[in-house]
């Protein structure tokens, strides 16, 4: 029983980590209609921004430094938008949003390796040792994971609701030549998106440092299971990501107390095939009837 609610408590902290990458997918997904294939470098970049500029070569604190991060990458995110994401999404075939952001990509990987070095890092102290909770032992990074999550889903779900911002976002993702009638600035709500996918990215690679290090390579497995969890959850809904997220979570980390860890990523995988095959429109998803 100890050993179940241990691998509860850390599949609950992976599904939440592809929850936030869900959710970044689709926020962008929704507002443009395009797939940023680059989500991924983001993570790293994120992640290096954070260890390697502002706390190895600046000399912050942690929390000082996840604050900067914050502001760095929103900036960035908004930089993207309009010198990318806006440019490419007025293009007649999404074929050419698809090379432009494998391309980003490949530029941060490559920036990032000049900027720090290809060799990984850690960062001491920052989200290291374990709780025990009761019977259970759980890492300090997994319950970090878990609080951070929650607080943000409350956070979002206040902004998206209660905000004149956050409903114009709404408008813009339901339909954006209608939000544009009603005098939306949908550029702008692009731009704030992008921005905000840039911070959750941030977030995420903040987050699984104490996990993978900070190392070029540390989000390849992450940000391809959180893809997984928009489909698995209903591809292009908020719930539906945070359902997709924690039922693949959940899923994996209760298979390794049944079978050898090394193959719970395989059951992922067949998790995910099996949802393409029987509901492709995920646990959430609705079935559109289509009418000749």
């Amino acid at each position: 029983m100890q050993s179940i609610i241990q691998l509860i408590i850390n599949g609950c902290a992976s599904g939440f980590i592809y929850f936030l990458v869900a959710f970044e997918i689709t926020i962008i997904y929704n507002s443009s209609g395009l797939m940023n294939f680059s989500h991924e470098k983001f993570i790293v970049f994120g992640a290096y921004v954070f260890g390697g500029l502002f706390v190895r070569m600046m000399g912050f604190g942690h929390l000082e430094s996840v604050v900067f991060t914050l502001i760095f990458m929103a900036v960035f995110g908004a930089v993207v938008a309009i010198g990318i994401f806006n440019p490419l999404k007025n293009l007649p075939s999404n074929v050419f949003a698809i090379f432009g952001t494998v391309l980003l990509s490949r530029i941060l990987t490559e920036l990032t390796r000049i900027i720090w070095g290809a060799a990984p890092f850690g960062v001491n102290g920052f989200l290291t040792g374990y709780v025990d909770l009761g019977s259970a032992t759980i890492s300090k990074a997994n319950l970090c994971i878990i609080g951070v999550s929650l607080v943000f889903l409350w956070g979002q779900n206040l902004f998206y609701n209660r905000t004149r911002l956050g409903k114009a976002m709404r408008c813009v993702n339901q339909d954006k030549h209608a939000a544009a009638l009603m005098g939306i600035d949908v550029k702008k709500c692009n731009i704030i998106t992008v921005a905000m996918s840039a911070c959750v990215c941030a977030i995420i690679g903040m987050l699984i440092i104490p996990l993978y290090n900070v190392d070029l390579s540390m989000s390849g497995t992450i940000a391809t299971k959180g893809f997984m969890s928009c489909v698995v959850g209903g591809y292009g809904t908020i719930p539906g990501a945070i359902a997709g997220g924690l039922f693949l979570g959940v899923i994996e980390n209760l298979y390794t107390y049944f079978g050898p860890a090394i193959y719970k990523d395989a059951v992922s995988f067949l998790v995910f095939i099996g949802f393409l095959l029987i509901r492709p429109n995920g646990i959430l998803g609705k079935v559109k009837i289509t009418r000749s």
